[in-house]
């Protein structure tokens, strides 16, 4: 995969700024596209089982970034943070700091190659086939499917690649000669702000959003799934099913049983606080190095 970075970045009247970035695959034989139509699927626990950033932090514990002990206290604390329910104001500005502690310093090639290699050894065999089967779906149909992320939009994109999925939205990391300075363009794509990313998306690709669909496992996405024609929630937690239930919404659930019951749904304040502790830990490894 070419690893150059090509995101097109749009900030609308209300000064909201989204980033998107194309995975610039398009398998052979691939249908006329729907030029009005496309699918947006949420990655943690929607696409994924858990959270993409834990995923990425167990690889770099793998590679000796920091210790498994350090690991598991990241674990703890995001099941902490679902049970409490502290996904408030501060905590988002928690997360938001920790999002930029996460990608301060790294090149952007080197980011794209590890999440290659670590999609491949821990995410894969995570993807709910049942999702994917969704958004290969929707791609037979003509449809782009993008997915939507709070991790850097690079990341998303090496995920969606690896898919064989439009691109990815994802939160803007600024970039300065290749490497990460560690401030945003923009906010935190998380909650309302996935819902106008997608909307500024549409309006640069001519998509009617009355013909769109979204899927999410969080409470947290009603503003993405709500600007949609139709929303379907995947293995929602318990405010989103509820709420799917009253609006009528589509229910998939790939979980079975007690599997569902213990499956911890990482909040993104919670991945926040994940990607400053594996971004503490990348630091304490490059300070061995140099001594």
């Amino acid at each position: 995969m070419a690893r150059t970075r090509k995101v097109t970045v749009s900030t609308d009247a209300h000064g909201h700024t989204a980033g998107w970035a194309p995975t610039e695959l398009e398998p052979p034989g691939s249908p006329a596209p729907d030029p009005t139509a496309a699918a947006f699927f949420d990655i943690d626990n929607t696409m994924m089982q858990g959270a993409s950033i834990y995923w990425f932090a167990r690889g770099l514990a793998a590679r000796k970034y920091f210790t498994t002990g350090d690991l598991a206290r990241f674990a703890w604390q995001q099941l902490r943070f679902r049970l409490l329910a502290t996904e408030h104001a501060g905590d988002m500005r928690h997360a938001r700091e920790a999002a930029l502690a996460f990608v301060e310093g790294w090149r952007v090639d080197d980011v794209e190659r590890l999440t290659e290699e670590i999609f491949d050894e821990l995410m894969a065999p995570r993807i709910w086939a049942g999702t994917r089967k969704l958004a290969l779906r929707h791609l037979d149909d003509g449809m782009r499917v993008w997915l939507v992320s709070a991790a850097p939009v690079e990341i998303g994109r090496v995920i969606a690649a690896r898919l064989g999925l439009t691109g990815a939205i994802g939160t803007v990391a600024e970039i300065v000669d290749g490497v990460y300075t560690g401030r945003l363009v923009g906010d935190l794509m998380h909650g309302p702000a996935k819902a106008e990313a997608v909307a500024q998306l549409a309006a640069v690709e001519g998509l009617a959003l009355s013909r769109c669909v979204a899927y999410s496992d969080s409470a947290n996405d009603l503003p993405m799934l709500s600007t949609v024609g139709r929303a379907v929630a995947v293995n929602p937690d318990g405010v989103l099913l509820r709420t799917a239930r009253e609006r009528g919404w589509e229910v998939r659930d790939f979980r079975t049983g007690r599997r569902a019951a213990r499956i911890a749904v990482p909040s993104t304040a919670a991945a926040g606080l994940l990607a400053g502790a594996v971004s503490a830990g990348v630091a304490l490894h490059r300070r061995r190095r140099l001594r």
